[in-house]
């Protein structure tokens, strides 16, 4: 198993040095490297790429530039000379952060970071269906879709409410409802998504899943009606 890669850093030296550590690591698959963010956003678009190694300081757009008009986001590890944007950096669900110069040793201990993210996302029983990975506590777990019976908003966070338990997961509605599995989940309301499969009966007004009832906004109900028949 590889993982498909791409670098992106302006500085010639600091590619080639990259360039040539991810040449060298058995799991990964270098697919190019890019000089700007404007070159690479063109081939994330048109590649599969499961991982990127992203400077953050670079002229014409910048690392996180380039992460905001990224529809599909692949793991990120970034790469910079400066401590200061480590904090950012991890609110954009970094891998890991690298500082400059990179050293082979702390170089392999992230990409070893970004393997087991990627294999706990992927090794998924079939029975259970695709799962998604979240971030609560400060710790990223592997939800199984189906398992999910709704998400609710609450104030900064989001509220996942699963079979066994429920975790405070910091995101918002819109950004979480890309994750799941498309035709699986509806937003009835500003603050509800439901699990189709998990709801019992609705009406104008509300849908149950189970002793609870959620609220469905009123040019909401011809389409859970709708997509709960195309199930």
């Amino acid at each position: 198993m590889k993982l498909n890669c791409i670098v992106v850093d302006d500085s010639a030296i600091q590619r080639m040095t990259i360039t040539k550590l991810v040449n060298e690591a058995p799991n990964l698959h270098l697919i190019n490297d890019f000089a700007n963010a404007l070159e690479a956003k063109n081939s994330i678009n048109h590649n599969t790429v499961d991982l990127i190694f992203l400077d953050i300081e670079m002229p014409l757009i910048n690392g996180f530039d380039l992460l905001d008009g990224l529809k599909n986001k692949p793991q990120i590890i970034f790469i910079t000379s400066k401590a200061d944007y480590a904090v950012k950096a991890f609110d954009y669900e970094a891998t890991d952060f690298l500082q400059k110069p990179i050293t082979k040793d702390r170089f392999l201990k992230a990409v070893k970071k970004a393997i087991d993210l990627y294999q706990l996302k992927n090794d998924s029983h079939e029975d259970l269906g695709e799962a998604i990975i979240i971030k609560s506590n400060l710790k990223k777990l592997k939800i199984y879709a189906s398992k999910i019976k709704w998400i609710e908003a609450f104030g900064d966070y989001i509220k996942v409410i699963t079979e066994d338990d429920n975790h405070l997961v910091l995101s918002t509605m819109k950004a979480f409802e890309k994750e799941l599995p498309e035709g699986k989940f509806l937003r009835v309301h500003k603050s509800f998504i439901v699990n189709l499969e998990r709801v019992e009966k609705f009406n104008s007004k509300f849908a149950e899943i189970g002793a609870t009832k959620i609220p469905i906004s009123r040019n909401k109900k011809d389409t859970i009606t709708k997509a709960i028949e195309a199930l």
